[in-house]
């Protein structure tokens, strides 16, 4: 049985050699259809990779309370915007005070700018660094780990210490070929001294999570004094088993921050950080059934251009076909000899096709800064699509040379 498959394969070979431009032809198409899904689901993991990265950190057990989102509800038939108030500071630290669930730890932060100029001795940044005012407890719940130094301590922040802690960048630039820790940098004439270095976070859609700057939350209130300040509460709860009786309860906590009636609705957000990485995870199937569509049709046209190939060659090798069956080769010989012959074309499209959609996929990651990884099932997609694409044009053109008469074979010029 062995040997009869080798020399199926031997036989295929030679026959794909003797028609070499039309069969690159046919692989060709056959590989644009896997590139165009490949290509595509290589993207969309990376992406998928990228996100669950940046956003894992924060935890499965961790859920924010921010301000929502402007909003579009239905009153009476008609559409209303709902721009929800932002959350003060008072409100905030009435909440952390009234809060009291066991085993929960509350941060409280805000983004104090995006534009600020740090200074370190003669040197300055451009304007491009974020600045934001948190307490002892934002590392730990936004998932943040130092590389270099320490945390905020409870002093730190309860004594407006002046210290800081800044992103890794900065001992990559402005701190570079010195030791960061107690260094004395400059943000808006204050002076704070360097106490940590944030492990690097890389960029996320442009924004760059190393070039940020944390300072105790007062002293950031003090320095920026822009009106309608928003503040994020970020709660981090020991154990993901408790996290549903939590967001309950800090619901009915802020809703007594706000004094709302039993009638109306909530006005602020209560984001779980795994709910978010499923809403955006969630865009990019879309991405992956959209790779599906794009390389199903191309398939099919490369299926048609395959099985036409091989009714062709099913035609030109009629008297071949004759003198093989004279000889005693079975009807399943014969239609065996033709699939393997169609499996290979297939098969070897598949590969280049695997080839050049991985190779722009990890182009188009690269570019976009996404964290590549091989996609493993892209690839198992791609070879089952191009085995599928093998079976159905190769099976009609294998059935009508195996039912060929030998004889009408035979005298066929």
């Amino acid at each position: 049985m062995f040997k009869l498959f080798r020399e199926n394969v031997r036989i295929a070979l030679g026959s794909i050699k003797t028609q070499l431009l039309r069969t690159i032809l046919t692989m060709l198409i056959i590989a644009i259809g896997i590139t165009a899904l490949v290509g595509i689901l290589t993207v969309v993991s990376a992406l998928e990779n990228t996100i669950s990265s940046d956003f894992a950190s924060m935890g499965a057990n961790t859920f924010n309370i921010n301000q929502y989102e402007n909003t579009v509800k239905r009153h009476g038939g008609e559409e209303r915007e709902i721009i929800n108030p932002i959350i003060s500071y008072p409100e905030a630290v009435a909440f952390k005070n009234k809060f009291k669930y066991p085993f929960c730890e509350t941060s409280i932060s805000f983004n104090a700018t995006s534009t600020a100029e740090i200074k370190f001795e003669n040197t300055k940044t451009d304007p491009e660094n974020s600045v934001l005012g948190v307490d002892e407890h934002f590392l730990t719940n936004s998932g943040l780990e130092t590389s270099l130094g320490r945390n905020f301590s409870g002093f730190d922040i309860q004594n407006n210490s002046y210290t800081c802690i800044v992103g890794s960048d900065f001992q990559k630039g402005l701190l570079k070929d010195v030791n960061p820790i107690d260094k004395v940098i400059s943000i808006r004439g204050a002076k704070f001294k360097v106490i940590g270095v944030l492990k690097e976070k890389g960029s996320t859609f442009g924004n760059n999570q190393d070039l940020r700057v944390l300072i105790p939350i007062q002293l950031a209130r003090s320095l920026f004094t822009a009106p309608k300040i928003n503040y994020t509460m970020s709660i981090m709860i020991a154990q993901n088993e408790m996290m549903d009786q939590a967001i309950d309860d800090a619901t009915n906590t802020m809703r007594r921050v706000r004094k709302l009636s039993p009638v109306q609705d909530n006005n602020f957000a209560i984001v779980r950080s795994d709910d978010l990485i499923n809403k955006i995870l969630g865009i990019t199937k879309y991405l992956g059934v959209a790779s599906w569509i794009i390389g199903i049709i191309t398939v099919l046209g490369s299926s048609i251009a395959l099985m036409n190939i091989m009714i062709v060659s099913v035609t030109e090798r009629t008297r071949e076909i004759g003198v093989r069956k004279a000889l005693g080769a079975k009807k399943s010989t014969v239609a065996f000899q033709f699939f393997i012959e169609t499996l290979l074309i297939g098969q070897l499209g598949g590969i280049v096709g695997i080839i050049f959609g991985i190779s722009i996929g990890f182009a188009i990651a690269t570019a976009m800064k996404f964290d590549f990884v091989i996609p493993w099932g892209a690839i198992m997609a791609a070879f089952l699509t191009s085995f599928t694409v093998a079976i159905i044009s190769g099976l009609y053109p294998a059935i009508k040379a195996s039912k060929l008469d030998p004889i009408e074979a035979l005298r066929y010029e």
